[in-house]
């Protein structure tokens, strides 16, 4: 049988490499077998002892730029990162979860996203599972991979008001609490102030009024406090008027003083009563909103039942650094890949051990 040649970590510089001639053994039962050797496995060129510093600088370096700097390929740089990540889902542990938080990122061309689903506790932030696409059957694998056992210890779920995830979550999480997430909340509030800022520019446009609207989209959806002198100025100005735009601009900073409050009773009450005051609005993007708040109540109350100790807050830093992962790639094009650099990345998987530390 030939040599075979094995990578090792370069030196100064130079490669190394170990040449061994592998020996094949004739089995009656079995056929030919190979020899396995303990710093190689199956029909890789990488030794094990090369791939824990390969894939170490491949999450800090982009993967093209950490095979220049090594000297070898992509898909060398691709095999390590697989081996460990594999090795590191195979031995981290899970049944200590008992906070999660699902969400989505945009990911390749058109309408594509990833179901990112997160350990969010105060000890350990990291990424527990990666789905295709944003759907239900694919956030029903997660309840699949952790298992009925594990789903039923879950003390509490952030997520955002998608009908399918709090389905998924009330049918195999019975005793989580579901927390609805805040940033999207103020998201949803925040566009249906723009839509009403739009459509009454266009209105006044038309009808030949002062463009009194004119430049001033962001005055009205930042909070005070963010705004720049320029804008404190020209909002200053625009609540002069008596536009359908500024009362609605007044209830989307009336709506922010229900995350102050502290008791589930009281913010019950207090939302309430401005779901009363927007329905009574005529303001239809914020009549809409102020229903889907009403259908969401209980789910809202138990950020406060929780004592606010979960927000999307962390999702939302993790989706960054997800966002930053596919960026520093310019984009994957396969499932597979991005599964690999987001649990490489976040998972916070353990490691294999060596004897020596090359990096």
């Amino acid at each position: 049988m030939p040599q075979r040649r094995f990578e090792f970590i370069p030196v100064w510089g130079f490669a190394v490499e170990l040449l061994y001639r592998m020996r094949r053994v004739q089995c009656g039962s079995c056929g030919v077998k190979v020899e396995q050797v303990p710093w190689a496995a199956g029909k890789h060129t990488l030794t094990r002892a090369y791939r824990l510093p390969l894939a170490h600088w491949a999450r800090k370096l982009s993967w093209p730029e950490t095979a220049r700097s090594f000297r070898t390929s992509w898909e060398k740089v691709c095999h390590a990162v697989a081996y460990v990540v594999q090795w590191g889902l195979e031995c981290r542990e899970l049944a200590s979860v008992k906070v999660i938080g699902v969400d989505e990122i945009a990911y390749g061309r058109g309408h594509q996203y990833l179901t990112l689903v997160y350990q969010i506790e105060s000890g350990c932030t990291r990424l527990l599972w990666v789905g295709k696409e944003r759907t239900s059957e694919s956030f029903a694998k997660f309840f699949v991979m952790i298992g009925q056992e594990l789903a039923a210890k879950i003390a509490f779920v952030c997520s955002d008001m998608w009908k399918p995830y709090l389905d998924l979550i009330a049918k195999h999480c019975p005793n989580a609490l579901s927390i609805l997430d805040r940033f999207h909340v103020v998201a949803k509030m925040n566009l249906a102030l723009d839509d009403v800022r739009a459509a009454e520019a266009r209105r006044m446009a038309q009808e030949g009024y002062e463009p009194a609207l004119k430049k001033s989209r962001w005055c009205l959806l930042k909070r005070p406090e963010n705004l720049t002198g320029k804008q404190r100025i020209r909002l200053r100005d625009l609540l002069r008027y008596n536009l359908q735009s500024v009362r609605a601009y007044l209830l989307k900073e009336e709506f922010q003083q229900f995350w102050d409050y502290a008791s589930p009773t009281w913010a019950g009450k207090f939302i309430d009563q401005w779901c009363t005051k927007a329905l009574r609005s005529r303001i239809d993007p914020v009549k809409k909103f102020a229903r889907t708040v009403r259908t969401h109540r209980e789910l809202l109350l138990n950020y406060f039942r929780a004592r606010k100790q979960f927000s999307s807050g962390v999702i939302e830093g993790l989706n960054n650094k997800a966002k930053v992962t596919m960026r520093k790639a310019y984009g994957y094009r396969t499932f597979r890949i991005a599964e690999l650099s987001l649990f490489h990345v976040l998972g916070k998987l353990p490691e294999p051990k060596l004897a020596h530390d090359f990096y």
